[in-house]
This record gives C-alpha cells, sequence and structure tokens, in this order.
C-alpha cells in the first residue's frame, strides 16, 4: 500500500544520533561511506554485483533511525517489487516506520502527484491510463479522421506513430528532429506526423487519458510551470534516492533535479557500464553528468563483487577497460576458486547449438540444476537453432518475454469495463465495449460516443440514446451490468464475477477458436484482482506494474532460461552461456556509431557479470545472412580485444568432424588476428579453381552492394569489405559472387 503523501508540512528533525553499529559491521567500507553520507549530492557507481541493493535499505534505515521523518524520504525505482523489497529490508532492520517511506517507481509516483495536482493542466482527477495498445487505437482512428494515410503503404504503421511520438517525448527531441535522426525513411512524412502528435495531445486531454510518458512529462511541467506545486514538494521530501539512476532519460533526470532543488540531498546510485537502455529513451549522459548537475558531488565507488569468481570479473573488467568515457572502477572480490572463462568458436550455429546443449547436459550430470544455467543473446532470434536442438533432446527451457496480462485482448475487454466505471469519459474504452455488441460497427459506435461524450454521466446518457432494433437488446444488457458495478459494497472479486456472468457469451463468440485456453488467462486476471481493495488501484498497476501471464501459476518443473541480454539485467546464475558472439552480430551490425557500439560493449559486460562461477563465450565461425549471399562470423571484436591469458578453448566435442574449419579435429579458438594473405581463398562468380585470388585491398563487384575495397581477411573463406553505399560487410567467398574490379 502506497503511503499518504500529506499532509505536507514536515517535522524538523531532531538532532543527528551516532551512527548504527550494525551498518558499520554489515557494511564494506564503501557501503558504510554511501550509507552514513546524508547531506548533499551523493553518485554511487556500484559495481556488478556490488551491493548496491544492501546500500540503499541500509541508507534508508540509517536515515530514519537519525530522526529523518520516513514521509520525508523519496525512492525512486524502475520496478515495484525493487522498491517493496527495499521498504520490507529496511524495516526489518530498523521498524516498521520505514514502511512509511515514499517509494516506488518514476511513473507510480508520478500518478500519485498527478491524481491531486493534475487539476492546474485541466485533467481530472480520475484520469485513465492507457496503455501502448490503447494508445495504437487512438492513432488508428486519428488517422482515419484527418485522412491521412489512406491508400499509402509506406506511411507508418500505427505502432511505429507511437514509437516515434515516445521517443520524441523521452528523447527531448522535436518530432522532425527524430524523423531525421531515426526514420529518415519517413521523412517525406514528417508534417502529417507532426499533426497526429497534436491531435493525440488533444484527444488525450478531452478525454482525461494519459499515457506512460504524460505521467513523466506532467509531472514535470506542474513542477516547471506552478511555483507553488514545485515549493510544496521540494519542501515535502528533505531526502531522494534514486536506483538504477543510468536508466534514467532526460525527463526523469530534469524531475530530480527540480525535486532536489531546496536541499540538493540526492543520493543516486547506478553503472555507467550497464547503461543498455537507449532504445526506451534511456540517456547514458545522465549518469556521467550527473556532478556537473549537481556541483560539489560526492563520488562512492562500490567495487567489490559478491557474486563472481575472480577469473570471470577480470574478464569483465577487460570488457570495459576499453570504453571510451566510464567512471574507472575495478572489480575484485573473496569468492575463491573457478577457471578462466571458456571461449569457443563452433564452425556454424547449428554447431553452436550442439556445442552449448552438450555442454548443459554434461553439466546436469554433474549436478548442476537446470534452473542455475542461463542461455543470453543479443537479439531473441539468435537463439532459435538452439531452441530447436534443447527440443530435440527433451530439455525443458524458458525463454524470457511474452504477453502481460494487461496486453492480452481477451483481458483488455474485462479492464475496459472496469475503466468505464472509475472514469466514464473513457473514450477508448467506451468504443471498445460498443464494438462487442452484435451488429454495432466502428461508425455506429462513433455515432453514440459523439452524442454522449459531452454529457455528465454518459452511462445515463446512453440509457437515452435511442438504440436500434438489432442491438438495443444488447446495450441495455452492458449498461445494466456497468450500473451494478458502480454500486458500493462490491468487492473486487465481485466485480470480476458479475462482468463474467455478462461477458461469458461475448468472450466465446468472440474468441471461439480457443476461447477454453485463454478462459486460463481471465482466472488468472481474477485471481490478481482479488488481491485488491479498490477499483484504482488496480487499473492502476494494470497500467504500471502489470505482471506476467502464467506469473502466478506453479512451475511444475525447474528449466534452463534462454533470454535476450536485456531481459536477463539484474539477474544471475552459477553457469551463462553468451552465444552469437560473432562478427556482425555482437555488437549488432546496427552499431554503426561510436555511441551505439559503446553500448554494445555495455551490453557484453552486463551478460558476462550474471555469471558466478562458469561463464562461456561462445561464437559461430559462419553465420549465414536471410539472402544467403553473405555471411557473418568468426570472433566478435569484443572478444578480439580481450588478453588471451584471461580465457580458456575447450577441447573438441564428442560429436565434432574430424575436419574442421581450423584442422586438428577440433573447433578450437583460432588467432584473433587478421591471419596472413596466404589464407585467402581463391573466388571467383564461377567458383573456377583457376580465378585469380581476391586478396587485401583488391577492387571488388557484389551483384547487391556494389563496388567495394576488401579491408580484411576474417577467415579462409570470408572477408570484410567496405561498401560505399552500404558500409562494412562480411562476405562468404561460397555464397557472395565477387567480382575483381579490374
Amino acid at each position: 500500500m502506497q503511503p499518504t503523501l500529506f499532509p505536507m508540512t514536515p517535522k524538523s528533525s531532531p538532532p543527528a544520533r551516532p551512527a548504527s553499529q550494525i551498518s558499520r559491521k554489515a557494511l564494506n567500507e564503501a557501503q558504510y561511506e554511501a550509507v552514513t553520507t546524508v547531506s548533499g549530492p551523493v553518485l554511487v557507481i556500484a559495481g556488478a554485483g556490488s551491493g548496491k541493493t544492501r546500500t540503499l535499505v541500509y541508507r534508508l534505515a540509517h536515515l530514519v533511525e537519525q530522526g529523518v521523518p520516513p514521509e520525508q524520504i523519496l525512492l525512486l525505482t524502475f520496478t515495484r517489487k525493487a522498491a517493496q523489497e527495499m521498504l520490507h529490508r529496511a524495516s526489518l532492520l530498523l521498524d516498521d516506520s520505514c514502511r512509511r517511506v515514499m517509494g516506488g517507481t518514476f511513473h507510480a509516483t508520478a500518478n500519485l502527484l498527478l491524481r491531486r495536482y493534475c487539476r492546474h493542466l485541466g485533467y481530472a482527477a480520475n484520469f485513465t491510463i492507457i496503455d501502448p495498445s490503447d494508445a495504437e487505437g487512438i492513432v488508428n482512428l486519428l488517422k482515419s479522421s484527418l485522412n491521412l494515410g489512406g491508400e499509402n503503404k509506406r506511411f507508418p504503421s500505427k505502432r511505429v506513430v507511437i514509437s516515434i511520438l515516445s521517443k520524441s517525448v523521452n528523447k527531448g527531441l522535436g518530432i522532425e528532429e527524430l524523423v531525421e535522426a531515426e526514420y529518415g525513411h519517413f521523412h517525406d512524412f514528417a508534417d502529417d506526423l507532426q499533426t497526429i502528435a497534436l491531435h493525440y495531445q488533444r484527444f488525450k486531454l478531452e478525454h482525461s487519458l494519459m499515457d506512460y510518458d504524460d505521467l513523466l512529462v506532467n509531472w514535470r511541467r506542474i513542477l516547471e510551470e506552478f511555483p507553488e506545486v514545485h515549493a510544496e514538494l521540494a519542501n515535502r521530501f528533505s531526502h531522494i534516492m534514486v536506483d538504477e539512476y543510468q536508466d534514467t532519460n532526460p525527463i526523469q533526470a530534469a524531475i530530480v533535479r527540480l525535486m532536489a532543488a531546496k536541499h540538493n540531498n540526492v543520493m543516486v546510485v547506478g553503472d555507467d557500464s550497464q547503461s543498455i537502455y537507449s532504445f526506451r529513451g534511456a540517456d547514458f549522459r545522465n549518469i556521467m553528468d550527473f556532478p556537473n548537475l549537481f556541483p560539489a558531488t560526492r563520488l562512492i565507488r562500490l567495487e567489490e563483487n559478491y557474486r563472481s569468481t575472480q577469473k570471470i570479473l577480470d574478464l569483465t573488467n577487460a570488457i570495459i577497460e576499453k570504453a571510451q568515457e566510464k567512471y574507472t572502477k575495478t572489480l575484485f572480490t573473496n569468492i575463491t576458486g573457478g577457471e578462466k572463462p571458456v571461449v569457443y568458436g563452433a564452425r556454424d550455429e547449428g554447431a553452436q547449438a550442439r556445442y552449448v546443449a552438450e555442454k548443459i547436459v554434461a553439466l546436469r550430470k554433474e549436478g548442476e540444476p537446470l534452473d542455475e544455467i542461463a542461455v543470453l543473446f543479443r537479439s531473441g532470434f539468435h537463439s532459435y537453432k538452439l531452441e530447436l536442438e534443447l527440443t530435440h533432446r527433451q530439455i525443458e527451457f524458458d525463454k524470457r518475454g511474452g504477453l502481460k496480462l494487461n496486453e492480452l485482448a481477451h483481458n483488455k475487454d474485462v479492464i475496459s469495463y472496469l475503466r468505464v466505471v472509475a472514469n466514464p469519459h473513457d473514450h477508448l474504452s467506451w468504443n471498445r465495449l460498443l464494438l462487442q455488441l452484435d451488429k454495432v460497427g466502428p461508425k455506429t459506435a462513433q455515432n453514440i460516443l459523439s452524442r454522449v461524450k459531452s454529457a455528465d454521466d454518459p452511462l445515463a446518457a446512453l440509457k437515452e440514446y435511442p438504440a436500434g432494433k438489432t442491438w438495443k437488446e444488447g446495450l441495455a444488457d452492458l449498461l445494466e451490468m456497468l450500473e451494478a458495478l458502480r454500486q458500493s459494497g462490491m468487492s473486487m472479486g465481485q466485480m470480476f464475477e458479475r462482468i463474467m456472468d455478462y461477458y461469458e457469451p461475448i468472450f466465446e463468440r468472440l474468441y471461439h477458436d480457443d476461447y477454453p485456453r485463454r478462459r486460463r488467462d481471465l482466472d488468472e486476471l481474477g485471481r490478481v484482482m482479488g488481491g485488491y481493495v479498490e477499483l484504482q488501484s488496480f487499473l492502476d498497476d494494470a497500467s504500471l506494474d502489470p505482471p506476467q501471464a502464467g506469473a502466478l501459476e506453479e512451475d511444475g518443473g525447474k528449466r534452463l532460461v534462454l533470454s535476450t541480454i536485456h531481459s536477463a539485467k539484474g539477474l544471475e546464475w552459477d553457469t551463462v552461456f553468451i552465444i552469437n558472439l560473432a562478427e556482425g552480430r555482437f555488437p549488432s551490425a546496427q552499431a554503426v556509431l561510436p555511441a551505439h557500439k559503446e553500448e554494445e560493449r555495455r551490453l557484453l559486460y552486463v551478460a558476462a557479470t550474471r555469471a558466478r562461477k562458469q561463464l562461456y563465450l561462445v561464437y559461430p565461425q559462419e553465420v549465414m545472412s536471410y539472402d544467403s549471399s553473405s555471411a557473418a562470423g568468426g570472433p566478435s571484436p569484443f572478444l578480439q580485444e580481450l588478453p588471451h591469458a584471461l580465457t580458456q578453448s575447450p577441447a573438441a566435442p564428442a560429436w565434432q568432424s574430424q575436419s574442421s574449419a581450423y584442422g586438428g579435429g577440433q573447433e578450437e579458438r583460432p588467432d584473433y588476428s587478421i591471419p596472413p594473405l596466404k589464407s585467402a581463398s581463391p573466388a571467383s562468380p564461377s567458383g573456377s579453381s583457376s580465378a585469380p585470388s581476391i586478396k587485401l585491398g583488391n577492387r571488388v563487384r557484389h551483384p547487391f552492394f556494389g563496388e567495394g575495397v576488401v579491408e580484411k581477411v576474417v577467415s579462409p573463406k570470408s572477408l570484410e569489405v567496405l561498401f560505399a553505399r552500404h558500409g562494412k560487410k562480411t562476405l562468404h567467398l561460397d555464397y557472395a559472387k565477387l567480382e575483381l574490379v579490374q
């Protein structure tokens, strides 16, 4: 339950007392410094596995113990679970007064504040929070009403439009500027996108809707545009703490600065080496520029790692050492033993999958629990061959991802009934519910809503609406059910049951192909709803921090974890495999700018620091592209930078052919330097052995990429070619159909 924000007048703080002895005994020197530095701006650079959560927990307890009223402390995190865990652990250290700390995500805190202050911006206090799917629906309506797109198939889809609008907000860029920077192929539609953006904002305000971005934007607005509100909130919180600061976007950084304006008692904790979410709008510059934003910042480094062996840490230190810009730190540990990380070069993706599967089988025989093993990768499709191999061997795995409960269409239907009860002016939810009625189409639904949207009570106005004969009864049943939900005294569980009484026949009609399977999702949604006392609390949480589908189900067995690296951040396993560490795949071929490549380096660092005891870095020598005409392969440049002394190469697996790409009957890691020119294979369009060799510096022609220059010999059968219009490409000589340009 969220603590109460008000009354706003804080109590005066009593004199500081001596630091808790339990803190001194339970923390290392750097952690203790961070815990007990309570005045002025503090930047804590917390290396992976260095106990940042423990530090935040002890600092919370220490502040309260020193006499700071818990109501004056604001803790901002990126997940609700993290905030709840910190407040719980702090209460165990001290007492339950720690639970009165205002702790939650940026978005949840914004929601709580805006319920009180949104009137300044023209919003009603019962505004509805919409998710990306809802936003896409609004964009679809606007595109139609504004006659944009139409038959023009090049016009961006509703999903892309929402992505552009959201990135514009989170990155602080104008629509035109963003389109030029990231969506150049939509240059001709920049004006139309600006038009949609203006109407999208107007639509949300008129219907009392806010999307996720609006929560942050409007929090910043009330601080910037209304001095009395700013003063009230700046006085309200005397100490601010922010977790995972490297993941903040420019708006969140501005909010932190504004909230701390009166006292500058703000501590942010993060790791610049784990800043990997720029695609969501996170800005690496926030953590790097914090000392400039808050002069006289005290910088504290947490470098003692409590997770991994030193041999793994030596490798992760070497990965990040090459970063162009960083807060220098060297992770160390008192954990003894362990083996050097393994680097393995497989012949191709199939061989890579077999190697990883064989190692997993061997680890299981040695007693390693399956759920203590993870396979991480840069992009979701990188695991496809491995998934087939694991399925063939009947090794159960859990691939991280999937739709959340509030993203499933049938669950969104149920939530929409509740949303119009909480906010009768929620035009989007009304539209969804009306379209469920038999014989009601989009045009009819819009005609109905245009007649009642300005009514004080849309539900009462709909009762008077002259319904058509074919859908009059359906509308009456809908209104009867909604009226029942509005009656006081009904629990959340009872509300769900009443909705299902009405919705069941509609549900079976709309999803007739697979409604039995979907029914399990609805049952789970009902269980989630039953845990809430207040309707608005459920709706806020369903939008801001929805549970994963299947999250409440009992796991019948321990499973191997397959995960993208982005989804694995914050987690750890005894054994970690990182696969597809190949040229052109890690870093991604799309990472062209230096800043993008630096983020890819940090991504590898995050992946490697997930391992406690064993780490495997695996790559295929050959990776065929989508058109089978070119190949990316060989070790990633990041692997090539690593000192060989920090890693080991394994013996070939039993199934390996005696004629591997590197000879000797095993697929060992090759030398990472550029092979001598004599290793380049002859090649010609005809494949004739008498054709001239293609060598370093030759000009060549590709049927698609055009003319280029050979810049590197990657392996005996692959070259790196720089093309004037397409950049660097790694091409396989057996498939690329290269011609020498004489």
